[in-house]
């Protein structure tokens, strides 16, 4: 290892938020760091090629630049993010990468991909079995792993957690406003299902005692606007994307954070809002239950709306400011999801490897 840090490989999609925040808190801990994608994202990084007419074939005809990339930069640790993608890049055999390989699971490629054909479960179980170690958000990613594969490497679970200075937006009084401002923090997939929100709350939208915020991006937003116009008109409140101390401010400005994911690994929209002292409200799904129960938020069954539409209609008659829970929430959080500690951690465990 080199003395001025570990040198890696980061093999990501440039794109994501979560990539951007990640490699730049690993440079401001000292290592470094170069970042290959062949996705065409602003974070700046090595344009690996696609190669061929054949979308499904990038992935695994950009190996033989990774290996190039591994002779030049000699790298401590080869990071890829997502198993069935980056992680199957480096798998085949032949490459002899003599580099050690810390792979992160991302929720998706182990809860969804596998899946999806045969051929999907292949390239997910070997990325898993060619890893030196794996890495996952959340215990229950981590059992469904095994299940796609029985990988021998060690591994761990390091939530990704948010920054430490965004603490500081930790509510200072927990009034819970009338209406109530409730923010739904993820964008307009089919997995997220948010016009089921709206059709679960439209009386509470409708007679203005709830006050609703939602993403102004997403693949079907242009659908959801459309479904829910003719429900709640344009009761709806939206917000653009923003850099990330714009949106953590902005997300503490509300009381409720709303969502109705089929599934997640953690949810890190989620550990976000309970630092910020939100009452969080969720869908129940298996991956949510590592961090919300009756004793940090409000879970209801994942198909009724009346459910949903039960607790925000108590929530915003309440006079109870659910105050200790907001606390236990902050102070879990501190104890297991701060960014930076996080990524403390990772290092540490990236370390191990290089003997």
């Amino acid at each position: 290892m080199n003395r001025n840090g570990l040198r890696l490989l980061v093999l990501a999609d440039s794109r994501s938020f979560h990539t951007e925040r990640y490699v730049r808190q690993l440079r401001r801990q000292g290592c470094r760091v170069l970042l290959a994608s062949l996705e065409r994202g602003s974070t700046l990084h090595f344009h690996l090629r696609r190669v061929g007419p054949l979308k499904t074939l990038h992935y695994a005809l950009s190996r033989f630049q990774v290996k190039q990339l591994v002779s030049r930069f000699e790298p401590d640790i080869v990071n890829p993010h997502f198993v069935s993608g980056y992680g199957s890049v480096v798998s085949w055999p032949w490459l002899r990468l003599r580099v050690p390989i810390f792979t992160h699971l991302w929720g998706s490629d182990i809860l969804v991909v596998p899946e999806k054909s045969r051929l999907h479960h292949w390239k997910t179980a070997r990325g898993l079995k060619a890893a030196n170690f794996v890495c996952a958000d959340s215990e229950y990613l981590l059992s469904k792993a095994r299940r796609v594969a029985d990988f021998r490497a060690p591994s761990a679970v390091v939530p990704w957690g948010i920054e430490r200075e965004f603490l500081a937006l930790h509510k200072p009084e927990y009034q819970i406003r009338k209406p109530l401002k409730m923010i739904v923090a993820r964008s307009h997939e089919a997995v997220y299902r948010n016009v089921m929100i709206v059709r679960a709350l439209f009386e509470q939208i409708r007679a203005q005692s709830v006050e609703l915020t939602f993403p102004g991006f997403g693949s079907e937003y242009h659908q959801f606007r459309t479904e829910t116009s003719t429900m709640v008109g344009d009761s709806l409140r939206f917000y653009d994307r923003m850099p990330r101390n714009a949106f953590m401010k902005f997300m503490a400005e509300h009381d409720v954070y709303l969502s109705n994911s089929a599934l997640d690994s953690s949810p890190a929209s989620m550990i976000e809002a309970m630092a910020l002292g939100l009452i969080p409200v969720a869908a129940s799904h298996p991956g949510l239950t590592e961090w919300l129960d009756s004793s940090s938020g409000f879970v209801y069954d994942a198909d009724s709306e009346n459910a949903l539409s039960k607790i925000v209609g108590e929530l915003s008659e309440s006079q109870n400011t659910f105050e200790d829970m907001r606390r236990r929430n902050l102070e879990r959080v501190r104890q297991n999801a701060v960014f930076e500690d996080n990524v403390a951690r990772i290092i540490e465990l990236m370390s191990g490897l290089t003997g």
